[in-house]
């Protein structure tokens, strides 16, 4: 069996009063890709950030390559290989895409990071046609893709994806479920939460189901792909 690289125990998050995540607990191994879905307020996006220190955590571990992470920021994990591309993208909307390939590298100080700014191009050409464009004055979809691009650049050994295809017409969906196809082929472990269950799940080795903050269902993507109570909840049979 694989390593483990993320384990999540017994997470809870709270906002307030309101408990968002109630004990949620799974692994993602290295080489995986792994999806969590599930519907809109389900507490998909808060598990993340509890995960990535950008939410704190009330109870439960959270173990990256086998040492505690809770409570350290985003900055220290991003140089330990935990990377996340957010919902909503985040690109720094002033910067050229260049500029905000860079950014991505913030972290490092080593003379490949040119040299990665081009295996991004080679990922996303749109972007290299583009490369001098402020990110704001593009579309939502090379958005994204240009958020994937600047997490890439960061080298991640886990990289999480949150709801890559929110708000995308239908031909920029195919593309985004492509590239991260494309990402996990390169050897990048994956973590995708996502609303669009059907294509997570046909890309994913494994996934969870998480509903009202809680684990209701896990196992290979296949079997939930074609399990009567996820076809009824998620792809509308």
């Amino acid at each position: 069996m694989s390593e483990t690289l993320l384990k999540v125990t017994g997470l809870k998050v709270a906002y307030g009063g309101i408990q968002a995540v109630k004990g949620v607990s799974f692994e993602v191994r290295r080489g995986e890709l792994v999806c969590l879905i599930g519907a809109n307020g389900a507490g998909k996006t808060t598990t993340l950030k509890a995960i990535t220190g950008t939410q704190p955590a009330a109870d439960g571990g959270i173990e990256y390559m086998g040492k505690a992470i809770k409570g350290q920021g985003a900055w220290d994990l991003v140089k330990q290989g935990l990377v996340m591309v957010p919902e909503g993208r985040g690109t720094f909307t002033r910067m050229s895409i260049t500029e905000n390939l860079q950014m991505g590298a913030f972290v490092r100080n080593d003379r490949e990071i040119d040299a990665d700014i081009e295996k991004v191009f080679t990922i996303f050409p749109r972007l290299k046609e583009r490369r001098n464009q402020l990110a704001g004055t593009m579309s939502g979809g090379e958005q994204q893709m240009l958020a994937m691009g600047r997490a890439l650049m960061a080298r991640p050994q886990v990289l999480l994806m949150d709801e890559p295809s929110m708000g995308l017409s239908p031909i920029m969906v195919d593309k985004i479920f492509e590239v991260v196809a494309d990402i996990h082929s390169r050897g990048t472990t994956v973590l995708l939460v996502e609303q669009n269950a059907s294509r997570a799940l046909g890309l994913a080795d494994r996934g969870y189901v998480m509903e009202s903050g809680e684990i209701t269902m896990s196992g290979e993507a296949k079997a939930l792909l074609n399990d009567p109570k996820v076809r009824a909840a998620y792809l509308g049979e």
